[in-house]
């Protein structure tokens, strides 16, 4: 087996932690992911990682060794892409994945976009209300709305979001409008409970107001809530963005806007660095613009930073 295969081979286990999660990432069969690794110890002489029954981690030298196959693999890659011009002209296949409502709103036209303007390229929406990594799964880059916990991966803030209570006027006409969170008691509630597993409101910049709300009617999805809003069936609580037509149009008005919790940071997120492949770098180029520009999000007077960020969080909506 080639020495650069193996090597691969080596930094994706030692990346997703185990065997099993490289050999899907990679398309190879477990057996070979194995004798990948073996070849590579034999060849250089030493243990590379240990192996335990929950984790397989590298050892000292293998931890060494690790970070010499990532300098070797990356001047590869640039050696290679800088012969073939793809660093200019992107190819292949790219995926991208964000929680299922904004995925579909908000980055699919980023994407199909991104693809009328490289005809080469072949997209893959990987569109999920639940953690996904970006290594195992072989995504490129990810929009996450939320905090991220610090990593190793950079994330571009591009707005924000925030969390609003709305009814259709028709509703608040006839039920009248809530003037603290404790008159949500008053209400008819519908609850989004993919959103959120918890019925413990919070409001407030330090979320100090607290209510336990008592929906009549629960929904498995935000479409939904928000569908039995529009009718003017109730009140309900979802993400800015996922409103932000019916509430332009007048179809929905939010309320207790002065109990707002703090707005969440939206993001987009990749994995490889400051030596990011040209298709990948040309979507997040495209993405940051376009979501910068987007009237469904909030945006500051800020250009947005660089930060090193972990796209491993359960996605907010």
């Amino acid at each position: 087996m080639d020495k650069l295969l193996c090597m691969a081979v080596f930094v994706k286990v030692a990346d997703v932690g185990g065997f099993a999660g490289a050999a899907r990432a990679l398309r190879m069969s477990p057996p070979a992911v194995t004798r990948a690794v073996a070849m590579l110890e034999e060849a250089v002489g030493a243990r590379l990682l240990q192996r335990t029954t929950r984790s397989v981690k590298p050892t000292e030298a293998g931890a060494r060794y690790l970070e010499d196959c990532r300098r070797i693999l990356v001047e590869v890659e640039e050696a290679d892409a800088g012969a073939a011009g793809a660093h200019a002209n992107p190819s292949g296949t790219l995926t991208v994945t964000a929680s299922m409502r904004f995925g579909t709103l908000h980055v699919l036209p980023i994407l199909t976009e991104y693809l009328d303007l490289y005809p080469t390229m072949t997209g893959q929406a990987l569109f999920v209300d639940r953690n996904t990594n970006l290594v195992e799964e072989g995504i490129d880059v990810a929009v996450r709305i939320g905090h991220l916990p610090s990593s190793g991966y950079h994330a571009i803030q591009v707005g924000s979001v925030r969390r609003v209570v709305c009814a259709s006027p028709a509703y608040l006409a006839a039920a009248g409008r809530p003037g603290h969170p404790a008159d949500l008691a008053q209400h008819k509630v519908v609850a989004a409970i993919s959103a959120w597993t918890s019925l413990e409101w919070r409001f407030g910049q330090g979320r100090q107001v607290v209510v336990n709300v008592r929906p009549r009617l629960f929904c498995n999805t935000n479409e939904a809530a928000i569908e039995a809003a529009l009718k003017g069936w109730g009140i309900t609580r979802v993400l800015s963005y996922q409103v932000a037509a019916d509430i332009r149009s007048g179809s929905l008005e939010v309320v207790l806007p002065e109990f707002e919790e703090p707005s969440l940071p939206v993001h987009v997120v990749h994995a490889e660095g400051r030596r990011v492949t040209a298709k990948a770098r040309a979507f997040i180029d495209l993405a940051v613009d376009r979501l910068r520009h987007n009237p469904a999000l909030l945006h500051s007077n800020e250009s947005g930073s660089l930060a090193r960020r972990d796209p491993n969080t359960r996605p907010a909506g």
